[in-house]
């Protein structure tokens, strides 16, 4: 074979093998629900971190999440419709919106109703926004704002990154099927 289509050949191979963002290949030291935090997204919100995403396969079983809200891994074959929830979604349902270019809203469930209703109004059921409680935050975090490979965690609702997370990242490009659909499944119906 001639030098040139070799490299060529070489060079698309590695690619392939390493992805071009690191946001969902597998890997061989991250698998199923483990994940790694890699530092700041350079998308422009301040504290916006990208995570490492171990794979994107489906699952029945349930997943052991490294990271939590998750931001991606390995998820149940069928996503939860987005929309406006009032009880926690399972995480392996989430995950799988997520790859559809969903950005989650895990709010603390003790949030008053004003910062419930902000959350609602970012929530529509024809969008691609998921918002439910989510009783694992950590300490003090109004909401975990989660798109795939990519999260923010927030002490206010009112904050401005909440709404600029969302415009940024719904059907982001770092999400593997940003096209799909985040409705139509027989899982979950939106509060109203």
């Amino acid at each position: 074979m001639p030098r040139t289509p070799r490299l060529a050949l070489t060079l698309l191979l590695l690619l392939a093998a390493c992805g071009s963002d690191g946001s969902s290949e597998a890997s061989a030291d991250l698998a199923g629900g483990e994940s790694q935090v890699l530092g700041d997204a350079d998308e422009g919100i301040e504290g916006v971190q990208a995570i490492r995403v171990a794979d994107n396969t489906h699952t029945e079983s349930p997943v052991d999440y490294q990271l939590r809200p998750p931001a991606g891994g390995a998820h149940d074959p069928v996503w939860w419709n987005c929309g406006f929830y009032d009880e926690a979604v399972p995480d392996e349902h989430a995950v799988h919106a997520l790859e559809h270019g969903a950005v989650w809203l895990a709010y603390d469930p003790d949030l008053p109703p004003g910062d419930l209703d902000r959350l609602r109004a970012l929530a529509p059921p024809e969008g691609k926004v998921l918002a439910s409680p989510y009783p694992d935050l950590p300490t003090g975090a109004a909401v975990v704002v989660t798109a795939w490979a990519r999260q923010l965690t927030l002490d206010a609702v009112a904050d401005d990154r909440l709404v600029a997370f969302v415009g940024q990242y719904e059907s982001g490009s770092q999400s593997p099927e940003a096209s799909a659909p985040c409705s139509g499944t027989p899982l979950g119906t939106p509060a109203p």
